[in-house]
This record gives C-alpha cells, structure tokens and sequence, in this order.
C-alpha cells in the first residue's frame, strides 16, 4: 500500500519500501551518526520545500523527477518526486535513509537536474504567482 501525502499544489504517492515487512533485512535501512544538526535540518526542509515546488511546476510539464551525476560511480542517478521525498522525510524523522532499486530504464528526457528546476520554477513562479495562490 503506497502512502499519500499533501504537496503545495496537490498530492503525490511515496513508494512503499520494499523491505518495510521484512524483520530479517537489517541492511534496509541506513542509519546515520552523529544526529543531524539544527542546520543540516534547515537545509533538508528547504530541499523538500523546492522539491514540492518543482513537482508542481514541471509534473504537469511531462517531468517525473531529478537526474543526479553521482561522482562516485560515474553514472546519473534518476529520482521521481516521490521517492525523493520520501528519502527527505525519512532523513528528517529518523536520521535514516532508505535503500530503493534505482529506476529501471529511465527516460532521461522526463528527468532534469535540480538546478534546471530551480531556474524553470523560480521563472515560473514570478510569471504565474497568482495562479498559484502565493
């Protein structure tokens, strides 16, 4: 079961773990140390703020998320709204993240980068600030 939460403009399903029943599966979830600091969480809660934001602006524009070059691997990582998200939440309420299956055979046209969304939200919302409610 898939669980619904609010966004600014709507609501979005954050993908179910998929070891959540899975009592023997110790590496399911990573914990972290020391706890976050008061910044670090100022920091998460703005980049799940900007992500509502930017799933609001570019899902209807046919976009399903972020694309992230990981310098450890050498590979781009895609990430929809949701699952990113869900990973912010998890970090916040329990200094933990969350292992997920990357996405299998992304479309990178439906993926743009964060600071890609940054900009196209940012010039959206001077033009459209009214429709928006703000």
């Amino acid at each position: 079961m898939r669980q619904v939460g609010a966004t600014l403009g709507g609501v979005y399903e954050e993908p179910r773990d998929p070891f959540a029943d899975d009592p023997d599966h110790t590496d399911a979830v990573l914990r972290f140390e020391p706890d976050l600091d008061e910044s670090d969480r100022a920091d998460l809660l703005e980049d799940l703020h900007e992500l509502e934001m930017f799933e609001q602006v570019l899902r209807p524009q046919g976009f399903r998320g972020v694309v992230v070059d990981c310098a450890d691997c050498d590979e781009s990582h895609y990430f929809t709204w949701g699952l990113l998200m869900s990973n912010l939440r998890t970090l916040l309420n329990d200094n933990s993240a969350q292992v997920h299956e990357p996405a299998y055979d992304p479309d990178p046209a439906h993926y743009v980068t964060w600071d890609y969304a940054r900009g196209y939200s940012d010039c959206y919302l001077s033009r459209h600030d009214d429709e928006l409610g703000s």
